[in-house]
Parts: C-alpha cells; structure tokens; sequence
C-alpha cells in the first residue's frame, strides 16, 4: 500500500504527506465515521458510514436493501475519506488561515461477506472499534440477525494520508499587525453516558 501512483499522489503540500502504512492505519483506527464515495450512472454519491479496520480492509455494515452497500458489493472502484479536524488555525491575515488536521484518502474495491462466521467477525470488529469492551457484556448478534444484516469488505489498494500541525504560517509584513494568531484545538470527546429511559436501576456503564 506504500506504492506512490496517479490515483494516491498527493500533488499540493507534498511535505504533508505520507504513504507509510502505520501512519495510514493509525488515522483510521482512530475515527469512527468514514465518507465513502462511488458513481452509478455518471452519478457520483458519498455516504458517511461506521467502519473499523481489519488488517488492511475496511468492514462497513448496513441494511441488505441499501444502495451503497449492493454497488459496493457488486466490486466497483470506490474512494473512502476519514478525517480529524485537530484545530483552527487563524492567522493576521485571513488569506492565511488554515486548518490542523489528519486525514486518509483510500481507494480500492469491495466484495459481500457472505461467510456467516466471518460475518460474525465483522460485526464483532465494527462494535468493538466504536464501544471497546461492548462485546463482552451486550448480546451478540444471532445468526438470523447477522443474516438479515449486510456487510461488506473493502480491500484497500492505494491510500495516502495528509497532515497539518503548528501555528499560522503569516507573511512577514502582516507579523506586527494587533490581531491576534494562534491555534484553537478541536477535539471529539466522549461525555457521560446518558442511561435508556427503561434501564434498570443499579446497572451501570462499563
């Protein structure tokens, strides 16, 4: 996946980019939606969805009847986005605002999951990247439910990830303007379980 082509070439602020794959993985591992883009009849669509990462494959689920996940399954080229917004960068100048960041770029194709066990596994792989730990104390899925779920596993050829980090960057004649500059950090961040209304009393999250 490290290979450099036309499809995963990052052309603008070469520096910031990087095609290793700890660093690709490590950026996916730690979101929890992706875009996924593809086009059907000269129609282009992206679709945020839930995934986690297997090796290096993504496994996305949804409804049999969804759109997205029966072209996807049918091996059509298609592109997959994760990105974290780490910060706003202002600068003195507007010209010169920016944005930290870290983001993947994926493209490769997917094929149905059609193997129960292996189903299984992707559920489990799916609940346990967005609610560690969930697996061991929720119901697992029956094999009925997993049946009536689809699943699809994208194979990732090429990929590239893009970052930015650290303060403005402004022009030397804009350095003694009375505006302020720095960087305002974003982050997503979990917050106290709010209990199901039907929640027995005495059981807590864990």
């Amino acid at each position: 996946m490290s290979e450099i082509t036309s499809r995963n070439r990052i052309h603008r602020h070469k520096d910031r980019g990087h095609y290793d794959d700890p660093t690709i993985y490590e950026i996916l591992d730690q979101g929890k939606i992706c875009h996924v883009g593809f086009t059907v009849e000269a129609q282009p669509f992206v679709i945020p969805m839930a995934y986690a990462r297997h090796g290096n494959a993504l496994y996305l689920h949804g409804a049999p009847n969804s759109r997205l996940l029966k072209q996807l399954g049918s091996g059509i080229p298609v592109c997959v986005t994760v990105t974290h917004l780490d910060g706003l960068v202002l600068a003195r100048s507007t010209f010169h605002h920016s944005l930290n960041f870290r983001s993947v770029v994926a493209f490769g194709t997917a094929r149905h999951v059609e193997d129960l066990a292996e189903k299984h596994q992707a559920l489990i792989t799916i609940t346990e990247h967005l609610a560690p730990g969930r697996t061991r104390v929720a119901r697992a899925a029956t094999d009925e439910e997993a049946k009536a779920t689809s699943v699809v596993r994208f194979e990732i050829e090429e990929a590239s990830a893009k970052a930015r980090s650290g303060p403005p960057i402004d022009s030397p004649k804009d350095m003694q303007l009375d505006v302020w500059a720095g960087v305002i950090p974003i982050a997503v961040e979990e917050h106290e379980p709010q209990p199901a209304p039907d929640l027995k009393p005495g059981i807590s999250y864990a």
